[in-house]
């Protein structure tokens, strides 16, 4: 490690080098060597940054053994910024749908920049080259329909979450993006959880001449006295993508309440409330 033009770089700046940065190839070299030598392990693969990390274990591993061992190292992939994604960077997207929705994915990918999405279709999906070509041709002279990117989402969320995955993805954008109440009544508890993980969650009772302005106290969305109520009259609050200013409207099902028994209520921009109504 010390022979290593980085380390000694790094030990000679006026920030110096942790003991712990220091020892990570060697910690990372003794994975690989613990690997191989109780799971078989024969590959490491990383990202090209990792070279250095994965050079110490194939040292460590044919020294050890004599056995003949292989690193890989691939591209790592970057914002448009050229600020590495991953776990460290803390903009990573995960395959685990706990962690990243389909929805979320899906998003992802859909807001690629121009410059990258031509290399993302060839790198993550399965496309025949000649078909990228023509979606990027079909680009050029429709850019605002973002074919491209809309192709690589659905490609990706499919192959990580199946069909089912990508019409979860389809239908959350379509509810919050196109305020569809078809849409919102199709979404499954786990899909409205997924796309409002911020959001509050209340369990209500239909009362009989239930207003708006009945709803969100019992939700907690508003303030009590003449402030919650302004609130409401100035535009601060929709149900299920539409806009109610009338404080006493009454709550009527199929249009305040969905046929799925839920209520999607936000106040201002960022605030959503998730209301599940009990013995409809």
């Amino acid at each position: 490690l010390l022979s290593r033009q980085s380390c000694q770089a790094r030990l000679r700046s006026a920030e110096g080098m942790s003991l712990a940065e220091f020892l990570y190839p060697a910690l990372q070299a003794y994975d690989f060597l613990h690997l191989h030598l109780h799971h078989g392990c024969r590959i490491q693969l990383g990202g090209h940054d990792q070279m250095g990390n994965i050079m110490s274990g194939y040292e460590l591993v044919t020294k050890m053994t004599g056995t003949d061992v292989f690193g890989i190292t691939v591209p790592l992939i970057t914002s448009t910024t050229g600020d590495k994604l991953g776990k460290t960077a803390g903009n990573a997207v995960w395959l685990n749908r706990e962690k990243t929705s389909p929805f979320e994915l899906y998003q992802f990918f859909v807001r690629q920049q121009d410059n990258v999405v031509e290399k993302y279709l060839k790198l993550f999906t399965f496309l025949p080259l000649e078909e990228i070509g023509h979606i990027m041709e079909m680009h050029a002279k429709e850019p605002e329909k973002w074919g491209p990117q809309k192709r690589l989402a659905a490609e990706v969320t499919k192959l990580v979450h199946g069909r089912e995955g990508l019409e979860s993805a389809k239908r959350c954008t379509k509810a919050l993006y196109y305020s569809s109440v078809e849409a919102l009544e199709e979404m499954s508890d786990q899909e409205l959880q997924e796309l409002f993980r911020q959001a509050t969650s209340a369990e209500l009772m239909l009362e009989p001449g239930m207003t708006v302005l009945d709803l969100c106290r019992k939700a907690n969305a508003i303030p009590d006295g003449p402030s919650g109520y302004r609130k409401i009259t100035d535009g601060g609050v929709s149900i299920n993508g539409n806009r109610v200013t009338n404080p006493e409207t009454v709550l009527i099902l199929g249009q305040h309440i969905l046929k799925n028994g839920v209520s999607l209520l936000r106040v201002g921009k960022k605030n959503y409330y998730i209301i599940r109504w009990l013995q409809l």
